[in-house]
């Protein structure tokens, strides 16, 4: 069983930058492809990107693409989101998923864009 940890949310202000991290255990992480959705209040959840298993392959949602990056370290298990250019119709909790069966989703982590 996946489990899975995101971390590196935080208040920001618009314009800047963060990194999303999301810890994998309990599956050797590179035989599953995985990515990230956010929900903002009030709002259904919603596709941000997804790198598959070996990291060569991505694709990233239009209200972010030229902003943020996904990628992956499977050698340390861990997945990324870099956001930059932060705006605040990218405050929401941000979850990372394993793309397996069933599919497993981390905790969430919050971020907040000021203007």
């Amino acid at each position: 069983q996946v489990q899975l940890v995101e971390s590196g949310g935080g208040l920001v202000q618009a314009g800047g930058s963060l990194r999303l991290s999301c810890a994998a255990s309990g599956r050797t992480f590179s035989s599953f492809h995985m990515g990230w959705f956010r929900q903002a209040p009030g709002k259904e959840r919603e596709f941000v990107a997804f790198v598959s298993s070996s990291g060569r392959d991505t694709v990233t949602a239009d209200s972010v693409k030229g902003r943020f990056t996904i990628s992956r370290d499977n050698a340390k298990n861990v997945g990324y989101l870099q956001m930059n250019s932060l705006k605040p119709e990218d405050t929401a909790v941000y979850y990372c998923y394993a793309d397996v069966i069933p599919r497993i989703w981390g905790q969430g982590t919050q971020v907040t864009v000021s203007s």
